[in-house]
């Protein structure tokens, strides 16, 4: 099937061209004559499937006889909701390159940012907003967005959007749109608590699942290594000298750790950036630019901060951290061996995640290659670390004479 036969208009024709892009992929065969239909849509697919061109690409279509309206009657007529400011940021992007042969507008609004470009941007009128949800309420209670035209409502990554705590948000913005709309819900994943959102707010929607949600890319070559947790970082450096080339990105939980690998990784003169919650739009950004353009060959990141963010010809992912969500493994190693290409996966474990190392692979159905020749071997018998609180050293049951005094006698 190519992309004339999804009776695409020529203005976007041209720009799927100019894209390099000939046949749609799977995602993007079965969802764009639904949403062309004008139907309510529940699509689960792994990033990197095109999932964001199988609604962009429709709902130009759909707004394309309105495009020649005058700029500042243009009114939002489809709304993308987005969990990350990256990920928003990249749907823009796609909307813009698809859009550049018509007239439509689209903006892209999020927090971390300055408001007021946003706001003038939104008063000049726009007909497609990309949003996270915070700075769209945020801006729906100034006036300066107005939702009651919306005809498609996207909701892209809802897992992630659920699992950072958004559903309330998402449930007021669906209610601040019109009755009478199409609602499109995109998902990596469908948990029982997606399910549950798009039974409140789909209307009869269509399903569209491309691969199983748990399975992993066949060319991604997933290695496995025991390690105690004070040597991973020895081990992630022995691996870099030796093993790992090309372009790489390392994942781990917290955003501490994150800033203390990049300080070790920048001592041992590696060309690093890192991205997560606690750092600034900007050097966000700046960070995702010089890994793409090449400048630093290694990006360290959280999840939430990696999550739907498309870079290409990633060689390697490090797990560093081993998840506790055994989802988020297939989302991560899914960074390496897009599109053909082939990559590796290396997960380091310590005593006290051999638990997630369990739930990956029943989720995957596969088991990992387990590396014994390295040079920080875990003990099999390896307990996990208690951390034991410190007790007081003051002997329970002794009262100071000020305390006693202070006591009321029943007697």
């Amino acid at each position: 099937m190519s992309f004339k036969d999804l009776k695409l208009n020529k203005p976007l024709l041209r720009a799927i061209a100019e894209k390099g892009y000939d046949n749609p992929t799977l995602i993007q065969e079965r969802t764009i004559p639904l949403v062309l239909d004008k139907k309510d849509v529940i699509a689960s697919a792994q990033t990197g499937t095109g999932k964001t061109a199988a609604f962009a690409l429709p709902i130009l279509q759909l707004l394309f006889n309105r495009q020649d309206v005058a700029k500042n009657q243009k009114k939002i007529r489809a709304l993308i909701v987005s969990p990350t400011r990256e990920l928003a940021i990249q749907i823009q992007e796609n909307f813009q390159e698809y859009a550049v042969y018509t007239n439509l507008k689209s903006t892209v609004i999020f927090g971390g940012a300055s408001i007021e470009p946003q706001k003038d941007i939104l008063k000049k009128g726009v007909d497609v907003l990309i949003a996270t949800s915070g700075r769209l309420l945020d801006l729906h209670k100034q006036d300066v967005v107005n939702l009651d035209y919306v005809e498609t409502l996207v909701l892209d990554e809802a897992d992630l959007m659920l699992d950072m705590g958004f559903i309330d948000d998402v449930n007021k913005i669906e209610r601040l749109c019109p009755e009478q709309k199409q609602t499109l819900l995109f998902s990596a994943t469908m948990p029982y608590k997606v399910e549950q959102l798009a039974k409140t707010i789909l209307n009869n929607p269509r399903r569209v699942e491309v691969s199983q949600n748990s399975s992993t890319s066949k060319n991604v070559n997933q290695a496995l290594y025991y390690v105690p947790k004070p040597q991973k970082i020895e081990l992630c450096l022995h691996l870099l000298r030796n093993t790992i080339k090309g372009r790489i990105i390392i994942f781990r939980r917290t955003k501490y750790g994150v800033d203390k690998l990049e300080q070790t990784l920048l001592k041992n003169n590696y060309k690093v950036a890192s991205i997560h919650g606690d750092k600034s739009q900007s050097l966000r950004q700046e960070a995702l630019n010089s890994f793409k353009q090449n400048n630093v060959n290694i990006l360290i990141a959280t999840d939430v901060a990696a999550r739907g963010i498309d870079i290409d010809n990633i060689d390697a992912v490090i797990n560093f951290d081993m998840p506790n969500v055994p989802e988020t493994y297939v989302h991560r190693i899914g960074r390496t061996a897009r599109a053909g290409n082939t990559g590796t996966a290396y997960s380091f474990c310590s005593a006290d995640e051999k638990t997630y190392i369990k739930t990956i692979q029943q989720l995957i159905n596969l088991q990992l290659d387990i590396v014994e020749d390295h040079p920080y071997p875990l003990d099999p018998k390896a307990k996990p670390q208690v951390h034991k609180k410190q007790g007081s050293k003051h002997r329970k049951g002794r009262k100071s004479e000020a305390s006693k005094k202070k006591k009321k006698r029943w007697y």
